[in-house]
């Protein structure tokens, strides 16, 4: 393909898109390429990427649920930092004894 004429349809696919943050989709390439993964790029990478023929627009469901997904993952990574931050002490029934003690003596 001639280079002016892929910057062209650069231009033009990256016009339709009205998103700043767009999520595609992956196509199986020649070179290796795997179908399915998904991505959030911009709107200028994501019209490269089509016009290469590389991606492809998600759907309204895909998007839906890697949306999903992503709230779910951030999720389980704040309850796993919370956990870090939970501090527990095991303590000996002498151990307690001796601690309620020293409370009530002063």
């Amino acid at each position: 393909m001639e280079i002016t004429a892929f910057y062209k349809k650069v231009r033009e696919v990256e016009a339709t898109i009205k998103e700043r943050e767009v999520l595609i989709v992956s196509l199986a390439t020649g070179d290796g390429g795997r179908e399915g993964v998904r991505s959030e790029v911009t709107r200028t990478v994501a019209a490269k990427l089509i016009a290469e023929g590389r991606a492809r627009l998600a759907t309204f469901d895909e998007i839906k649920e890697y949306r999903e997904k992503a709230a779910e993952a951030l999720r389980a990574a704040e309850q796993l930092a919370a956990s870090k931050r939970m501090q527990i002490a095991v303590l000996s029934e002498a151990d307690l004894k001796a601690l309620k003690s020293g409370l009530t003596k002063n």
